[in-house]
């Protein structure tokens, strides 16, 4: 079975609930450090998919991240080999910049839990037609993206209208963060990043998202094993 690819962005960084749901799938996995030392080739045949996760970055800093460079064309080079791509949040937003489109400052940053609400495309979709209208799903990012041209809104928000979107067959971006757990949210509240960065955001409140985690999480989490179980067989044919 070939692997999937996991482009992480920091190593505190980690699939979360979809690594359990690759091993379930008989799909494995390895992470490739971007920050660290770089590969020196991008090999998408020998792989049974990629996913991106999120990082504190912005797509568009290539000068602090040099690595973002290479990462958006591989990201490219795997959708048109036809691999099964998952963008997250910042690789969601880092597929949209591969396949053209712009990504920009949101009007706000979305922190927290927030609700997803699905278009008629994602009544259909291999991945996103179990979304529910008024779903409530985890954020943490500041930034938007344009529509790829040529790609297909899933899902739109009140305070950030692209969630998520698929592009051809087999590749998905995500805005929001299915993947997260108790642990992974606390990781990102208590670290010195995530201080910063609340601190300068008044209006959200540290505690009021720890305090929702009994009531939303399950219920992402079950959405969220649709999503990403679905996601996985398609790399288990893939790297069969």
């Amino acid at each position: 079975m070939k692997p999937v690819l996991i482009f992480r962005h920091a190593a505190k960084d980690s699939l979360g609930t979809l690594a359990g749901i690759f091993g379930s799938a008989g799909v494995p996995f390895r992470y490739v450090d971007l920050f660290g030392e770089l590969p020196t080739e991008f090999r998408p045949r020998e792989l049974a998919g990629l996913v991106v996760l999120g990082g504190s970055m912005n797509a568009d800093e290539v000068d602090k991240h040099p690595f973002l460079v290479k990462e958006i064309e591989w990201i490219r080079q795997a959708v048109d080999a036809g691999l099964p791509v998952l963008g997250i949040c910042l690789g969601c937003q880092l597929l949209a910049k591969s396949l053209g489109a712009t990504v920009r400052a949101n009007a706000c940053k979305e922190i927290g839990w927030y609700e997803w609400q699905p278009l008629p495309a994602a009544a259909d979709d291999p991945l996103l037609a179990a979304v529910q209208p008024g779903e409530i799903v985890f954020h943490w990012h500041g930034d938007t993206f344009d529509l790829p041209a040529g790609a297909v809104q899933l899902v739109r928000g009140a305070t950030c209208d692209q969630q998520a979107f698929r592009y051809g067959r087999q590749a998905w971006g995500l805005q929001c963060h299915l993947e997260v757990t108790p642990e992974i949210i606390d990781q990102w509240i208590t670290g010195p990043g995530g201080c910063r960065e609340l601190a300068e955001l008044p209006h959200i409140d540290p505690a009021a998202i720890r305090a929702e985690i009994p009531r939303r999480l399950p219920k992402m989490h079950a959405l969220g094993e649709k999503v990403f179980g679905a996601f996985a067989k398609r790399c288990a044919a893939a790297g069969a």
